[in-house]
């Protein structure tokens, strides 16, 4: 069985990381390379991104023992239809020197994979940007949300951030007193916390400082409310507090009342030991008590595992799962 190799990707917008498993669980090797996801960088930087992870990867193993592969990536349904990207992959994997199929799936069953071998149940992912999707027999069956910055990603980085700046502006509307969230971002945008004798002075140069950076920069200011709200200031406790309520909506659009099967944590805000996490861990286990919670882990090695699960000497993928995909930190 150690003889078969599969390989997994998990391709960010930021991050391309790669790994080579055999089938005993061994990592026989890992590549990290830049943002893969074609949709930000283009369909031929993408590309490159990829082989420079795979590439590392393999480093030692021979690609011909490769049997299946699968890369996860957001918007996988673009990169599907669109014939120049596909034909930019097949190169760079076919570089890599493998000769075995792959598959693409979205990065939200990637990250649900990361989490339980359970082939039904549920992925809440906060990062940037949010999505749920509910997932049946290993596939994404339903999606809520996930619609970018302008239209949707409530209870997201970018919410935060964006929610954040409005308290801010309201603030120097009234001619109130910032307040300590308010403060640190007035410092981010501006240089300073201080606020000009005429606040509306201070509000413009706040919403210039804004407008002349890309909309989804104002993630960035997530940071500032997570740790308000771990120090108790109200207004950030407040934000927390409304996120966690908008991505359990979000999941309820999707899963059914009383639903049993396990719930999946992802993105930066729900996996790491945030304000945020515990909200909303509190807001899902309130409207499904018996439903398990578990956390996304290894994307590269999850998408590892998804590749190895079809091949005909996997008799239990669910005993596949533990060896390959090791459970988060």
């Amino acid at each position: 069985m150690s003889d078969t190799v599969v390989v997994g990707l998990d391709v960010g917008g930021t991050s391309t990381r790669a790994t080579a498993l055999n089938l005993d669980g061994v990592r026989l090797g890992a590549g990290r390379a830049g943002g893969g996801n074609p949709t930000s960088h283009g369909a031929d930087r993408a590309a490159a991104e990829l082989l420079a992870a795979l590439r590392a990867a393999l480093t030692g193993v021979d690609p011909t023992r490769v049997r299946a592969g699968v890369i996860g990536l957001a918007g996988a349904g673009r990169l599907l239809a669109d014939p120049h990207g596909r034909d930019a992959f097949d190169q760079a994997w076919a570089e890599a020197g493998l000769r075995c199929p792959y598959t693409v799936h979205g990065d939200a069953l990637v990250a649900y994979a990361s989490g339980t071998a359970t082939p039904d149940g549920t992925v809440l992912i906060a990062g940037t940007g949010a999505i749920a999707a509910q997932v049946r027999d290993l596939r994404l069956d339903r999606t809520a949300d996930g619609h970018g910055w302008l239209l949707g990603d409530a209870g997201s980085g970018f919410w935060l951030g964006r929610e954040a700046l409005r308290r801010l502006l309201t603030d120097l509307d009234r001619a109130d007193a910032p307040g300590a969230l308010a403060r640190r971002v007035l410092a981010e945008l501006t240089g300073t916390a201080e606020v000009a004798a005429r606040p509306r002075a201070t509000a413009e140069a706040v919403v210039q400082a804004v407008t002349r950076r890309p909309p989804v920069e104002l993630a960035r200011l997530a940071p500032l409310v997570v740790a308000a709200a771990r120090e108790g200031e109200p207004t950030g406790t407040a934000l927390i507090g409304e996120a966690a309520a908008l991505l359990a909506a979000s999941v309820s659009r999707i899963r059914p009342a009383g639903a049993t099967d396990p719930v999946v944590l992802g993105g930066g805000l729900l996996t790491g030991d945030t304000p945020l996490a515990a909200a909303v861990r509190a807001e899902l286990a309130a409207r499904w008590p018996d439903a398990p919670l578990h956390s996304a882990g290894d994307g590269a090695a999850a998408a590892a595992w998804l590749a190895a699960r079809d091949l005909p000497e996997v008799a239990d993928p669910a005993a596949l799962h533990a060896r390959l995909v090791p459970p988060p930190t």
